[in-house]
């Protein structure tokens, strides 16, 4: 990382270094939290703030030109998230262990390759004291699979449930953790198009409107598309309704098949979020599937 990356500096400094081997970066500035945290006697069982300042250099884009697209640069809420995920985690005595832990969770991002945090205390002195620490793929600390995002509860909801009172089957999931609802498409006739993507595309908006249906029945369903927006909710554990055009259109390698069902879609994003089981909602029950990786 550059020297005025590492101390924070002044914008104008970094823009003064600009050249072909200058990285782009995003930040996280004077984000302060109340939270406990310190070795000595006097600061157990009593919150403090702390203020937290990071900056990550980016794995350079390949070509010239970014997409304006949520889901193709490292986004803001992560750091934000590395920040709550640490915390929530066991106490820690010094402010260089929670350092450590919030660089290593933005490093398992791909975008991330290096990572400057600075961590101060505000209220044990007149001023701040703090640590400041420079962190890349290699100096960074391995995350176990505990660290891991949750998998979530994937439930694909039937064209028979859509029409059903879903209230207390959803109220029961909520307790169980975070869940991702994939619907199905309502059984009315869609227009029909002589090409066959052109079709896809009219299917895909057509599972759509019905992910929008549901939304509309209960407001704790929140209706998501990008894969950024994904796994916020699902480290939030919140009730994602998905909305499938996104990730499929931009998904390559390992791309759903052309045509593919509803319920072949949910079965491919439970594959991509780790999941090892889909649930299936019908009018009447639940049965469980088993998801093959």
């Amino acid at each position: 990382m550059t020297q005025s990356a590492s101390e924070f500096g002044a914008f104008p400094a970094r823009a003064g270094s600009v050249g072909a081997q200058t990285p782009d970066m995003i930040s996280l500035r004077d984000h302060t939290l109340e939270i406990e945290i310190g070795a000595f006697q006097q600061e157990r069982g009593r919150s403090q703030r702390v203020r937290f300042n990071i900056a990550v250099e980016l794995v350079p884009f390949p070509g010239q030109r970014r997409e304006d697209d949520v889901d193709s640069i490292l986004s803001y809420d992560v750091l934000a998230q590395a920040i709550e995920d640490e915390i929530a985690g066991a106490r820690v005595d010094l402010l260089e262990t929670l350092a450590e832990g919030i660089a290593a969770r933005i490093l398992t991002h791909a975008a991330a390759d290096c990572v400057c945090i600075r961590i101060e205390k505000l209220d044990r002195l007149s001023g701040a004291l703090g640590v400041e620490m420079v962190r890349d793929r290699k100096t960074s600390r391995h995350l176990g699979a505990s660290d891991s995002q949750p998998v979530p509860i994937i439930v694909f909801v039937s064209a028979e449930a859509l029409d059903a009172d879903l209230s207390d089957r959803i109220d029961a999931l909520m307790k169980e953790g975070p869940a991702v609802l994939c619907v199905d498409a309502l059984h009315t006739a869609a227009p029909q198009a002589d090409h066959p993507r052109a079709q896809w595309r009219i299917d895909l908006l057509a599972l759509e409107q019905c992910a929008w249906k549901l939304a509309a029945q209960d407001e704790r369903c929140v209706v998501v598309a990008s894969r950024t927006e994904l796994d916020w909710d699902i480290r939030q554990g919140r009730l994602a309704v998905w909305a499938p055009s996104k990730l499929v259109l931009d998904a390559r390698e390992d791309a759903p098949e052309l045509g593919s069902s509803a319920e072949m879609l949910a079965h491919w994003l439970a594959t991509r979020l780790g999941a090892s089981e889909m649930r299936r909602w019908t009018a009447t029950g639940e049965t469980r599937v088993k998801v093959d990786g």
